[in-house]
């Protein structure tokens, strides 16, 4: 018959997983925050004009610190993009989870958008935009898979405003046109001398459907 162990020392027995260390536990924490610090470096600086010392030192990090998450200045532009992409994706799911007719669902992608482009978490965008030549071919696949699972939401519905004879333009060429002119306003929006993102997204709506009030 094998011993059985005593309360005491069965009471001090570990359960479970290990306890994580505070280096751990933080490593999620610091890894949000690279990304935070590298898309707004990456977006006001560009990729090659900022070092993995500037993104250390924006979260006060060692300088070769973003090396223990990242393994290169590439892998971390690349996660910044993933997870911009990702957390967009979310965002328009939860914004299409209403439904409702073409229009309304096209005025909520619509905003929704320009809430992605301009609103937090806004630096990601323009870094994929004009940063996108520093990927690796491997890298820029992964995107554009994630940028196609994005768009696929747009096509049923402007092709159900096509049907209705309130799309101005042909479906494919409707939707280059209005993520085109939604992506340009990184280049001139600004909430503070400019109409509100509501705004904005009306001015839209009138520009690509007929039938829109004016």
């Amino acid at each position: 018959m094998s011993a059985v162990p005593s309360p005491s020392l069965a009471a001090k027995r570990p359960r479970g997983r290990p306890r994580k260390t505070l280096d751990e536990r933080d490593e999620g924490n610091r890894r949000r925050a690279l990304l935070r610090a590298a898309a707004r470096l990456f977006r006001r600086q560009g990729f090659d004009g900022t070092s993995t010392r500037d993104i250390a030192a924006a979260v006060g990090m060692h300088s070769g610190s973003p090396f223990y998450h990242f393994e290169s200045k590439g892998a971390l532009l690349y996660a910044v993009m993933e997870e911009g992409m990702r957390s967009a994706i979310e965002r328009q799911a939860e914004a299409l989870a209403a439904g409702g007719e073409a229009t309304d669902v096209l005025r909520r992608l619509i905003g929704n958008h320009f809430g992605t482009l301009h609103g937090t978490g806004r630096d990601f965008i323009p870094v994929m935009l004009y940063e996108s030549r520093s990927l690796n071919t491997r890298q820029r696949n992964g995107i554009a898979k994630l940028q196609r699972e994005y768009e696929a939401p747009w096509m049923p519905v402007l092709q159900a405003l096509a049907r209705q004879g309130r799309l101005r333009a042909d479906v494919h060429l409707a939707r280059l046109l209005i993520f085109g002119a939604l992506n340009w306003s990184v280049q001139w929006f600004d909430a503070r001398k400019r109409a509100s993102l509501e705004q904005v997204t009306e001015a839209a709506m009138r520009l690509f459907i007929h039938g829109e009030p004016a």
